[in-house]
């Protein structure tokens, strides 16, 4: 039944009133959940930039220690490693002697012309260690270059189905090493931070038809945290009429990244040195520390490792620090 406001003067005022109590209290609602949601959210913005901030600083290095023989040496402890940045010495926060951290590999074939020769070994001795190298939980992707650099199998633990891409490499004309260093470089670099990059290069060092040059392809290597292990097949044993430029471009690379080089005497000698390379990979030391101090945005830092004792110690030498 509908009251005549004549009779009841004081109702529309005291509805105004009970309305604008009503908005004031949703109001009052409303602002304080969305400050609890915006302090939620302001937390986890610092909390995520925090977190993104240590891995950015955080430096990762894999030491390979090996002995006069070139055997691995396992065992060290913390205390015999010292590490220098700039030659500043810092101190060691992460230590892992035979790390656990996965692999993933890029395994890159020459089959330009000039790497004919060897082909046949080439293919079953990566075959081999393709079989040896992988476990459940590493990866691998095959390349193989000429004038052009091609994917045959992207990242995988499938060991069948790269054994069968690597027996399947077929023939080309130019070599273009640089392009696959860069390329391979890149691939890995768009993998997890987790994880070990690792390159494999198999190639005769016959540099002809890269668009990418060294330096290039050195940087991009650095960039990566790649580790480079070239084996090089010489099918002319003197340096008269051997690409020994491409050589020498390719050992300061291979040094620069801490990896190894190789030079096989015969193709007999590859899965020897495959095995090698597995077995080294296999006991490398990782070291981590927060630069002190940090170096200027997009600037190159050198690093220095050193072991007590008598031993062989490779590294990479250096890292690019975040641009801004």
């Amino acid at each position: 039944m509908r009251l005549p406001s004549r009779r009841f003067p004081w109702l529309p005022g005291l509805l105004l009133l009970a309305a604008a109590a009503t908005f004031l209290s949703v109001s009052l609602l409303r602002g304080a959940a969305l400050h609890a949601a915006q302090g939620r959210d302001d937390a986890a913005a610092v909390q995520e930039k925090g977190r993104i901030r240590v891995q950015v600083n955080l430096v990762n290095v894999l030491v390979s220690v090996s002995d006069a023989h070139h055997r691995p040496v396992p065992d060290l402890t913390r205390d015999a490693f010292a590490l220098e940045e700039e030659g500043v010495a810092q101190k060691i926060e992460v230590f892992e002697s035979e790390t656990q951290q996965p692999l993933d590999l890029v395994l890159m074939i020459d089959s330009s012309l000039s790497a004919q020769k060897e082909m046949a070994a080439e293919r079953e001795a990566a075959a081999h260690f393709i079989r040896q190298v992988l476990r459940t939980s590493d990866r691998m992707a095959l390349y193989e270059f000429d004038e052009t650099v091609t994917q045959l199998v992207p990242f995988t633990g499938d060991v069948a189905r790269l054994q069968g891409a690597v027996r399947r490499v077929s023939e080309g004309a130019g070599t273009s090493i640089y392009d696959a260093v860069l390329l391979g470089a890149r691939a890995l670099d768009r993998r997890g931070n987790d994880r070990r990059r690792v390159i494999v290069l198999v190639t005769d060092a016959g540099e002809t038809t890269s668009r990418s040059d060294f330096d290039t392809a050195r940087k991009e290597a650095v960039r990566s945290g790649a580790l480079l292990y070239t084996i090089v097949i010489r099918s002319i044993r003197g340096e008269s009429g051997r690409n020994t430029a491409g050589e020498h471009a390719l050992e300061t690379i291979t040094d620069t990244t801490g990896g190894a080089l190789f030079f096989p005497d015969s193709s007999q000698d590859l899965d020897a040195i495959f095995e090698r390379i597995d077995r080294e990979l296999r006991t490398q030391y990782r070291l981590a520390y927060y630069p002190k101090p940090r170096g200027p945005a997009g600037s190159f830092r050198t690093i220095e490792v050193k072991v007590q004792g008598e031993y062989e110690v490779r590294h990479r030498k250096g890292y690019f620090t975040a641009p801004e």
